[in-house]
């Protein structure tokens, strides 16, 4: 197979790769972002895309999250590529703070309470919580952070869908002159060489 790897990674190499890049960040995200961009779907339905993604990376479902965002982008036609690029928000990096956020959020709401002494009192429930291993602990979790997940979840869609849109409207609208002037001179050799066979 062409561009395969002769070493075949260890199991463990694969985990580590898919929690923790083989380059930086940087890198991955500069990746990321030229795959969105060079999609082929209108600027609409990849923004979309990308926005249910990011929408689902704030839910606590780990494991649905792809299941998630295809459901969205399908019932809001949106680009299914770009939703699985956009569950890429969703990272190591980013999910401690996603979690404790929309735990503290859902709190909250489900509380109605907004003093600072609630706030530390979220912070050490779900600091203590998140170290015990046990199932019964963690259940209770998911409840505040599914409801906290939905304002935060559209806040970022909705940021992630005007800052793909206006990036891929761009993309495209300068390719489109690129090609646009690549042609041109073509036309002009082409246009002009059926003139010389001509006479």
């Amino acid at each position: 197979m062409l561009f395969r790897r002769r070493d075949k990674p260890t199991r463990l190499e694969r985990i580590r790769v898919a929690v923790w890049p083989r380059h930086s960040w940087v890198r991955s995200t500069r990746y990321f972002s030229k795959r969105v961009l060079r999609l082929s779907a209108t600027p609409h339905a990849i923004a979309l895309g990308f926005a249910s993604g990011a929408f689902a990376s704030f839910t606590p479902l780990i494991g649905f999250h792809f299941l998630i965002s295809f459901a969205l982008a399908y019932l809001l036609r949106g680009n299914m590529i770009a939703a699985a690029l956009g569950t890429s928000v969703g990272n190591p990096l980013t999910f401690p703070f996603i979690w404790a956020s929309t735990f503290k959020i859902g709190q909250m709401i489900l509380s109605g309470k907004t003093s600072d002494a609630n706030a530390q009192e979220v912070h050490a429930q779900f600091q203590e919580r998140l170290l015990q291993n046990s199932l019964d602990t963690l259940l209770p979790m998911l409840k505040p952070m599914v409801v906290g997940a939905i304002p935060l979840g559209l806040i970022v869609g909705t940021v992630s869908y005007v800052a793909v849109y206006k990036s891929v409207e761009v993309y495209q609208r300068r390719r489109k002159q690129t090609i646009a002037a690549k042609r041109g001179p073509l036309l002009f050799r082409t246009a002009k060489t059926k003139d010389q066979d001509g006479d």
